[in-house]
């Protein structure tokens, strides 16, 4: 009643080693695409049922069922299963198999793979964005200068719409390979620049719906960030020029430094202004979920314009409301930061510690006398400097300007920042 989870390579005709000939001869049932079954036709006998790949939910309802019944499944796979293929969904959904007897894995080389090898480029020197369902926009957070990708594609992420995504951040020279049905006779691997791709000849090309885009960036002719420290005057706030309800930049970076954002993570970032903390925390936590709670109607429009400049469509999810009221609505963070609280501090501080899971992460900042003693007494009531699991520091920053043509440094007030951890039984109230 074994899985077996073949990749196919990449070819007209499938490219399998022993093992993954025998699994798939052996098994009662085989499960693949239109595509796929054709690839393996000459492999397969009368007595095998041929199924054509339904959605993954009702797959996963049928495969309960084969098993049931001692059925011995081959499910088909391009390429190599486990690398943005099925594998994973398999694994997550059949956790109880056994793997190496009850569920089994055979790689074969992947598009990603032969389109590298196409051009000529080593694998550990690019970095592969599946844009498959996901809103294209997002490709331009992942974007750096002097750097290669390769892209996996559906239809609405075409080679035309990643060149004005492309060009729409800046890198309007970038190159652009789209690497047409590889492997099989008809393959074509045509390069365009994006600009070209975009507005020339090429823009009215039907492509192959089967295809890898591989995407080389240079030198971008706008701003965009490489490193966590956005300058303030490339966030859109409220007041212009980096004025108004923005955390500056040298505190966004101890913000940064004190949660850590992760590809696991759900944040809260409660009273984000303009957005500056939730851009960054979006932007470099690698696919974090960041939640931004903000009423005031122009810090929301401010934080709607850094979502689209930046791209972060896909991680940023702006919440407009007041909390803690609006964040009731929201999946269970386990990561908050507390940036403004209309005098509601001791409220959303209150609640942010009783939604956080054990080794959850409070992080929150003060300006005013009153918060700072607010955030003591709450620190004092929930945590402990003596565990480890809190700490606090006070950030005071001058920056230089020119005065009367001199320079002078003008201080900005003082900025005081407390992270919590919860521990094992501590306690919500």
């Amino acid at each position: 009643m074994p899985i077996h989870v073949i990749g196919l390579g990449v070819a007209e005709q499938a490219h399998l080693d022993t093992c993954a000939l025998g699994a798939l001869q052996a098994a009662n049932i085989v499960v693949g695409s239109q595509r796929q079954l054709a690839t393996v036709k000459g492999h397969l006998s009368v007595g095998q049922q041929r199924i054509e790949l339904p959605k993954l939910p009702q797959l996963a309802s049928e495969i309960e069922h084969w098993l049931k019944k001692g059925d011995t499944v081959c499910l088909l796979a391009s390429g190599d299963p486990l690398y943005f293929g099925i594998g994973k969904w398999v694994r997550d959904t059949f956790p109880r198999l056994n793997l190496g007897t009850e569920l089994c894995f055979y790689p074969g080389v992947s598009s990603i793979q032969s389109a590298c090898h196409r051009l000529a480029w080593s694998l550990q020197d690019v970095d592969v964005i599946s844009l498959h369902g996901r809103p294209l926009n997002g490709l331009t957070a992942c974007l750096k200068t002097d750097s290669r990708y390769v892209l996996l594609t559906d239809k609405d992420s075409n080679p035309q719409a990643i060149a004005t995504a492309c060009v729409a951040a800046g890198f309007r020279s970038a190159v652009i390979t789209v690497c047409e049905k590889l492997g099989y006779g008809d393959e074509q691997v045509r390069r365009f620049d994006a600009e070209a791709l975009r507005d020339g000849v090429a823009s009215q090309i039907v492509f192959e719906a089967l295809n890898v885009v591989c995407l080389q960036t240079f030198e971008s002719s706008g701003y965009w960030p490489s490193f966590p420290g956005i300058p303030d005057t490339q966030l859109s706030t409220d007041k212009g020029q980096g004025r108004g309800m923005l955390t500056k930049r040298e505190v966004r970076l101890a913000i940064l430094s004190l949660m850590q954002p992760s590809a696991e993570d759900c944040i809260w970032d409660v009273g984000a202004g303009c957005g500056g903390v939730s851009t960054e925390l979006a932007l470099w936590g690698h696919g974090a979920q960041v939640y931004a709670i903000e009423h005031h109607e122009e810090r929301l429009r401010c934080l709607h314009e850094n979502q689209q400049k930046f791209g972060l469509m896909g991680c940023l999810h702006i919440i407009s409301g007041m909390a803690p009221t609006a964040c009731a609505r929201l999946p269970k963070a386990n990561k908050v930061f507390v940036g403004g609280s209309g005098g509601q501090l001791h409220a959303m501080l209150a609640q942010a510690w009783q939604t956080l899971p054990t080794q959850g992460v409070l992080v929150a900042s003060a300006v005013t006398e009153q918060s700072r003693q607010q955030l003591y007494a709450f620190c004092h009531a929930h945590s402990s400097f003596e565990s480890g699991a809190a700490e606090t520091l006070e950030i005071t920053v001058s920056r230089g300007e020119s005065l009367a043509g001199g320079l002078y440094y003008k201080p900005n007030l003082p900025v005081t920042l407390y992270k919590l951890t919860k521990q094992a039984g501590a306690s919500d109230v």
